[in-house]
């Protein structure tokens, strides 16, 4: 305790000096934070672009309709399904949906499109479709009419209003042919959405295409993709055969090749800013003693064993890394706070690159709490490891020239 105390109070005998070792380790954390904050909270905006523009975290579907995608390949939606699927406590929402293409056709402009039949309820907790309505309103539970794509009506050249024909192959081969009003235009962040995507009421969808009581998919949502593998896991003692469960990054690898190749770039980048954070941090240490080789002369000279200096000066660097790395957490904080709730929009040709890659041009930052106590460890530990140069400094001291210094 003794040499703890005596760490302490060497620290502010020269607080200039203190202050300016422990703001290197207080930038360094900073940075390291908002870095690591960006990343996460990018990953994290690929994965929403994934699950809450389209496919959810997990879908249930038939067996043979992910390699296979045809409207054959249904299944009876039942309500056993239906309260296994509700008894995971993870599972926030669910909705069924009727999926597949038809040709859209208004006068003489014709279109693929792929039709959706959906519950307008729960799809919007799920999607949240109707935040995307720009012109028109969104569907009612029992609707006859559809909503569409911004760039699909503008191709088709109808509004709100106008009537769409749809043309296509139903189940087990039947015809499927309608006319539907056009109730809504929505304009996703996502133009592929925009260029393709046509809604209608599932019972509306299941009469077009003679598929009864049948769906492609039933779609969940958790409450955010950590709580995605206790949800997968519980959901698969529950659900077998015929029925097949996916999970977002099954259905969307590319999205996962994405992330795995920007994290190994982060990693490299991660690693030079550490060596520039750690080089930093040895070069103040590396200043503060030589600085003090006079002083660390006299108390040795005065009867100050090697071994007690060394530990002191171990201790005093202890405690820079730890103020370095409490102030740089608590500065840390309100940057990452500020750009989580206001994330910073991509214009120009950044956000064409986004764009044309089916993101939202969004740099998004992520509060989770690794975020900072992982930098927050790892800079300590770069303290800890750069403590044991002035233990060895004070091991070493040649105290004749030390009294000269």
């Amino acid at each position: 305790m003794n040499y703890l105390k005596i760490a302490w109070r060497n620290l502010w005998r020269n607080k200039r000096r203190t202050l300016i070792t422990a703001a290197s380790v207080f930038f360094g954390v900073i940075f390291a934070a908002v870095m690591s904050s960006m990343q996460e909270g990018s990953y994290g905006t690929m994965i929403d672009n994934v699950v809450k523009f389209y496919s959810g975290y997990l879908q249930i579907h038939n067996v043979d309709y992910w390699e296979n995608k045809t409207i054959n390949n249904t299944f009876t939606l039942n309500d056993s399904l239906l309260k296994k699927v509700s008894s995971v406590n993870e599972v926030t929402s669910f909705s069924p949906r009727l999926e597949s293409y038809a040709l859209a056709s208004s006068e003489d402009l014709t279109k693929g499109a792929m039709v959706i039949g959906i519950d307008p309820v729960g799809e919007n907790k799920i999607t949240n479709p109707e935040k995307w309505i720009i012109r028109g309103r969104y569907l009612e539970p029992g609707s006859k009419g559809i909503i569409m794509g911004k760039e699909l009506a503008g191709f088709l050249q109808i509004d709100v209003g106008d009537t769409l024909v749809l043309l296509g192959m139903g189940y087990h081969g039947a015809n499927a042919a309608g006319k539907y009003p056009v109730e809504g235009i929505f304009e996703y962040p996502l133009p592929e959405f925009n260029k393709q995507f046509i809604y209608m009421d599932l019972k509306l969808a299941q009469d077009f295409y003679s598929a009864d009581n049948l769906v492609t998919s039933l779609v969940i949502m958790v409450k955010n993709h950590y709580h995605l593998p206790h949800a997968k896991k519980k959901l698969n003692m529950l659900v077998s055969s015929p029925y097949s469960l996916m999970s977002w990054d099954e259905m969307q690898p590319e999205i996962v090749q994405m992330i795995d190749a920007d994290r190994s770039g982060g990693k490299i980048m991660k690693a030079i800013l550490y060596l520039i954070i750690a080089f930093g941090i040895l070069g103040t240490i590396m200043m503060m003693i030589s600085e003090r080789r006079r002083e660390m002369g006299v108390m040795v000279a005065i009867g100050m064993q090697k071994s007690v200096l060394g530990i002191i000066l171990f201790f005093e660097t202890l405690y820079i890394g730890f103020l370095g790395v409490i102030s740089g957490i608590a500065g840390s904080v309100p940057i990452i706070a500020y750009y989580y709730n206001h994330p910073i929009r991509l214009t120009g040709e950044a956000a064409k690159t986004y764009l044309d890659m089916g993101l939202e041009p969004v740099l998004a930052f992520s509060w989770q709490p690794f975020v900072f106590y992982n930098q927050a460890i790892t800079v300590f530990v770069l303290t800890l490891l750069i403590a044991i140069y002035p233990l060895y400094k004070s091991f070493h001291l040649n105290v004749t020239t030390s009294l000269r210094a």
